[in-house]
């Protein structure tokens, strides 16, 4: 009895440090859903639930604002390097997991360190290269930085899922007369679905939320992304738009949070399989 007793308290105790820690993650999002209907410019309320509702601040958004270009921006790098990424992906990750060569364990290494040092250190050397490149304003320097970072954080996660498919399906299929290509192409990228919705999606969800990288190297208004355009609203020195801030902030996280709803099952699926086997 004591026994059933001490495990019914601590699994209670569990279930009341979630339940905490999740109210206190949750509350910052629902009170930003709720400044955006209030009425008024200002963030401050002595009450959660606001006492009158409003969409004046949405329909501001897209009336009085840059709003849908910034958003047709975001998407645009967000899909592109969402595409360009999880490609670079598949290639070096499929090479490391499948062939050895000379300096593979030291380009393991050296990705294993670079993935140790955050990406905001080497914002002054890209600048300098992206100006020498003339690609400073523009979206295809975007693609360029966040595909190519995509795939050194990531790796690690493709390489092991790509270790956990038998190579007897490889040797079966070069034995049937396939080439390289076709075996990459036919067999192992739709064996890696799991592993490239888990990719895709965490390639695309860092585009899309960026702003760093994005208010270092866009300069103009209608080339900024969301990010950089709702920063910019609510920076100026006289700007007191905190609600209509708000809302664009709603609006940024509704395409994430739909994907991350539709794709949970293939993305917990290809976090599992690629932690599966190093």
């Amino acid at each position: 009895m004591r026994r059933g007793t001490a495990t019914t308290a601590k699994l209670s105790l569990s279930y009341l440090i979630l339940i905490v820690l999740s109210l206190i993650s949750l509350f910052p999002a629902l009170w930003i859903v709720m400044s955006s209907f209030k009425v008024g410019n200002s963030l401050f309320s002595d009450t959660f639930i606001p006492r009158a509702f409003t969409f004046e601040h949405y329909i501001n958004l897209f009336q009085n604002t840059r709003y849908p270009q910034w958003f047709l921006n975001t998407l645009k790098v967000a899909a592109l390097s969402t595409i360009f990424g999880t490609f670079l992906l598949l290639l070096s990750s499929y090479a490391i997991s499948r062939y050895r060569f000379v300096g593979r364990r030291t380009t393991l290494t050296t990705l294993l360190v670079l993935q140790m040092f955050p990406g905001f250190m080497a914002m002054i050397a890209i600048y300098v290269l992206l100006n020498t490149m003339g690609l400073l304003n523009s979206h295809w320097a975007l693609v360029l930085v966040y595909s190519s970072g995509a795939m050194v954080t990531n790796v690690f996660v493709a390489k092991g899922f790509f270790d956990t498919i038998p190579r007897s399906l490889e040797d079966a299929a070069r034995i049937d007369g396939a080439s390289h290509l076709r075996l990459f192409f036919s067999i192992m990228i739709p064996l890696s679905r799991p592993m490239l919705t888990y990719a895709g999606l965490m390639i695309f969800n860092g585009c899309f939320v960026d702003f760093i990288f994005a208010d270092l190297i866009l300069r103009t208004e209608e080339q900024r992304t969301l990010a950089v355009g709702l920063y910019r609203m609510v920076s100026q020195r006289n700007s007191t738009e905190f609600t209509l801030f708000a809302a664009g902030a709603v609006l940024v996280a509704l395409p994430v949070t739909m994907l991350f709803l539709f794709l949970q099952r293939f993305l917990v699926e290809g976090l599992t399989a690629g932690a599966t086997k190093g």
